[in-house]
């Protein structure tokens, strides 16, 4: 624990950029550009299924979840970045910092079961299609979704409102934001406990989801290799092949932060890596998802139409 003579951080230094200010113009205007595609394509995802009747069903009532908490997700950290570009000494106070970091760890873990329980769906609908409506009803539907959220919120702010005691030395974080592993970095008092803690709930929301998901896609895989029609197994698989390139980006660089050795300093790459899969993927979802799927398509050309008649 802190010692009595210890004293509390009040206030941390993002250090982001500074080292390199040649290039914090160019960083700027890419993180724009990816912020306003973020926002723009998420909410068009968003606003298709509320308007298109044929979009409501399970599949893309998940998808909208997705889309909203991709752009919280990428809302979390992208305004504060901009903000601190240009900043000599980019400062925030421990309060909002810690928030920050409660709010991104949140919603991040809510993705991570948010996509196994899409891809149940996607098992559900391939493997019972017969059963599906019966087991993926709309009571059923909301249900996963709020037990996704529900259970990310309780994984993450009942751990966390233990580590307020941990920072009292170090106040300067080597990252654009308050970053979870960047943070930790600087605990002063370490604790068995809260380290335990903390590998628990990052087991419960990466590792296990990611097992869910691989586990389910393989038997996926086994049930359209079974199918004799070459169509039916074309449209399986593109059914299953979006969610599937979401789920490699995403946990493919979210794994290759957080599980990598645990060390007392961070690195430029590691801050990178925190970019892309905080705000470059929260992008690339909607992307994935209207280019490779044809009801979006049709979705978007209808809209289209009642905006813009011919």
């Amino acid at each position: 624990m802190v010692g009595d003579n210890a004293t509390l951080v009040m206030e941390f230094t993002l250090v982001g950029l500074s080292d390199h200010p040649e290039a914090q113009t160019t960083f700027f205007w890419l993180l724009l550009i990816v912020y306003i595609v973020t926002l723009m394509g998420n909410s068009l995802i968003v606003l298709l299924i509320a308007v298109d009747h044929q979009l409501h069903t399970p599949m893309y009532f998940f998808l909208s979840n997705l889309s909203l908490l991709d752009i919280c997700y990428s809302s979390s950290s992208a305004p504060q970045m901009l903000a601190n570009c240009f900043a000599e000494r980019p400062t925030i106070s421990f309060n909002k910092c810690f928030s920050q970091m409660c709010i991104s760890v949140f919603l991040g873990m809510t993705e991570c079961l948010l996509l196994a329980t899409m891809a149940y769906d996607r098992f559900v609908a391939i493997c019972h299609p017969l059963r599906y409506p019966l087991i993926i009803s709309w009571k059923v539907c909301i249900q996963l979704a709020a037990t996704a959220w529900v259970s990310a919120f309780l994984l993450t702010f009942i751990p966390n409102m233990t580590l307020k005691d941990l920072f009292c030395g170090p106040s300067v974080i080597n990252h654009f934001t308050c970053e979870v592993q960047a943070m930790l970095k600087l605990a002063c008092s370490p604790n068995h406990v809260h380290e335990g803690i903390m590998f628990t709930s990052g087991v419960l929301t990466l590792l296990v989801p990611f097992a869910f998901i691989l586990v389910t896609y393989i038997r996926i895989v086994l049930a359209v290799l079974c199918i004799r029609s070459t169509e039916g197994r074309s449209k399986a698989f593109s059914t299953c092949g979006s969610h599937l390139a979401v789920v490699t980006i995403f946990y493919g660089t979210a794994m290759s932060m957080y599980l990598q050795p645990p060390s007392k300093s961070s690195s430029d790459q590691d801050k990178l890596i925190a970019v892309f899969y905080g705000v470059v993927t929260p992008m690339l979802n909607p992307l994935i998802y209207s280019l490779r799927n044809k009801d979006v398509k049709e979705a978007l050309k209808r809209l289209s139409g009642r905006i813009i008649p011919p």
